[in-house]
């Protein structure tokens, strides 16, 4: 014989109460309860990390409404004349706009597209090295110089490509090639920021790629050597697809500061004679913000990159729901 428990159940609210009854609230009050109660220990852990991010990564939000408001030394951050979007349609308006546009633009898309590629590429290669003592020693090399301090990796470009004493110039000079100015040409800015960019984070940035492809199983680069796959066939069929969500997710990210060029490298970098490529939007802010005590305006400039910033993550992870069913949320 079958006893049915007929019993209503403590978990579930009975059917048909409305949407917001008190039973259903108190159901989830206490379901709420019972949740910290027993992981009340990782809510204790997690604390300080949301603290931080509560207190320097929200807090500050509350400026956001100086790009709305003629500041006021005496008045505050809130005391200011209301102006709407008047800092907006100035930064708009400027002869200055499309220039800075273009040159944030041209130094993001070329860092992301070749600091993106790179890591895969790099983590590739060490995946394929026999040996776990060469494979470490190459992981390590190659990660060392993302702790170089951004001063640093900058004078040491300076002694490399300085046009007077510079060790690369020298030799340039000693083959017959002269008058080359790495940091003093326009045309080489880009460049010579994305190679060292490269060189400075790539091998960093593998590490978690690297992690990816140990994920995967032994057995199946055994069964594909023994149908008589090489190496580049073990790539293209065993390890790409085992990098795809971690290349997804990844891109993701990167998208959401596509317009955050690093603001510390590219004006250590700059100087009168690259200045016309290497003004972007970070560097504005900083000069007419900060420098030029126009607060409320560099406000407004740093609000619109974070805007555009936040429209190029919203749809570049719908597109990856769509094509791929891998996104952030």
């Amino acid at each position: 014989m079958t006893v049915v428990d007929r019993r209503p159940n403590a978990e579930a609210p009975p059917p048909g109460l409305p949407e917001e009854s008190p039973l259903k609230l108190s159901t989830k009050s206490t379901s709420l309860s019972r949740h910290f109660r027993t992981k009340w220990q990782l809510w204790v852990m997690v604390a300080p990390a949301i603290g931080f991010i509560g207190l320097f990564m929200y807090g500050p939000m509350y400026g956001i409404q100086l790009a709305f408001r003629e500041f006021d030394f005496a008045a505050g951050l809130a005391g200011g004349e209301w102006v709407g979007f008047k800092y907006f349609r100035q930064f708009f308006d400027s002869p200055q706009f499309w220039t800075l546009m273009r040159n944030t633009v041209v130094i993001s898309v070329s860092t992301l597209i070749v600091g993106f590629i790179a890591p895969i590429v790099l983590a590739l290669i060490i995946n394929q090295i026999l040996g776990r003592r060469k494979r470490r020693f190459m992981q390590t090399a190659t990660y060392l110089p993302h702790f170089i301090s951004v001063v640093v990796v900058v004078g040491m470009l300076q002694v490399f490509l300085s046009p007077s004493s510079g060790v690369l110039t020298r030799f340039l000079r000693f083959i017959g090639i002269d008058g080359v100015n790495f940091l003093g040409d326009a045309s080489a800015f880009v460049p010579v920021y994305v190679i060292s960019e490269v060189w400075q984070h790539a091998g960093w940035n593998s590490i978690i790629y690297l992690a990816a492809l140990a994920a995967v199983s032994p057995q199946l680069y055994e069964a594909a050597r023994i149908d008589g796959a090489g190496k580049l066939q073990i790539v293209r069929h065993i390890d790409l697809p085992a990098l795809v969500p971690t290349m997804i997710i990844l891109f993701i990210l990167n998208m959401g500061g596509v317009l955050a060029t690093g603001f510390e490298k590219i004006f250590l970098m700059q100087n009168p004679l690259n200045l016309g490529v290497s003004e972007v939007i970070a560097t504005y802010v900083y000069k007419i913000g900060i420098v030029g005590n126009q607060f409320s305006y560099g406000t407004a400039i740093g609000l619109f990159n974070t805007l555009i910033n936040f429209t190029f993550l919203v749809i570049t992870n719908e597109i990856a729901k769509r094509v791929s069913n891998t996104s952030l949320w």
